[in-house]
């Protein structure tokens, strides 16, 4: 969804006072939810990380269900932010923001989901890391944070990993993608020996193997055998989700 305002137009208008008001209102006995969720969801797209925080605290005060708010808040509100990202009408430091407003509020929303047994379904496992020798890791740490606010669990193995550790990784947690950054040409062969790994090891096709870094092309994805290649963070989610939805129509069509 390309132009138009920043605020998202999803049911009842945003009251920025929201979150000031919301005790008067509780003890009012007032209805909440719309202007909450709505809320929530501005919250993120304004990178507001404390006021995301203030809204979670003030569902779980409320009896809101956490997992609710997640879905009909502040999910929301990534969603919208990815897709401005996507069109030109968000940058990468709003984005980022976004991203750590959207974990602010997991953070405090998650703990009470664990206790009610609602914790929230991930999208699929995902191991990051850069290859082995590369140390530049600022746009694989923007990827974890969106694809975790997404919904996917990650495991994120640092810099310069080594193709074994890849592979000891997706062994131990069952994983469903690889990804691995490498953002000078002198690195990017190390791409290529963490699929070719993961393909001795009896991992692929299973587990998909996808590429991203600054010079990193889709040429040379096809070139290695990667199930995908991002040019960013956006990208790298949208394809984490198509490839999950293959695996998932694939194994409905087995069933």
């Amino acid at each position: 969804m390309c132009g138009g305002s920043r605020f998202l137009d999803v049911g009842p208008e945003y009251n920025p006072g929201l979150v000031s008001l919301i005790p008067r209102l509780i003890c009012a006995g007032g209805s909440l939810s719309g202007q909450l969720f709505q809320a929530m969801r501005q919250s993120i797209i304004d990178g507001a990380s404390d006021t995301a925080a203030e809204l979670a605290q003030q569902a779980l005060a409320i009896g809101v269900d956490p997992l609710e708010a997640v879905n009909q808040g502040f999910a929301a509100g990534i969603t919208f932010a990815g897709d401005q990202f996507g069109c030109g009408q968000m940058f990468l430091p709003d984005l980022l923001a976004s991203a750590e407003a959207m974990k602010a509020a997991i953070n405090i929303l998650e703990p009470e989901m664990l206790k009610r047994g609602s914790q929230r379904e991930a999208l699929g496992k995902i191991i990051l890391g850069t290859a082995r020798g590369d140390i530049h890791d600022i746009g694989k740490n923007l990827v974890a944070t969106i694809l975790s606010a997404s919904g996917f669990q990650i495991f994120d193995l640092g810099t310069s990993v080594t193709p074994e550790e890849f592979v000891a990784k997706a062994k131990e947690v069952d994983a469903d993608i690889v990804g691995i950054s490498a953002l000078l040409t002198t690195t990017m062969a190390g791409q290529k020996a963490v699929i070719e790994a993961l393909d001795r090891n009896g991992l692929r096709p299973r587990v998909k193997a996808i590429i991203g870094g600054a010079a990193v092309t889709q040429k040379w994805a096809a070139e290695i055998g990667a199930d995908g290649y991002s040019r960013n963070a956006i990208d790298a989610l949208e394809l984490a989700k198509n490839l999950m939805s293959k695996v998932m129509n694939k194994g409905t069509a087995q069933a």
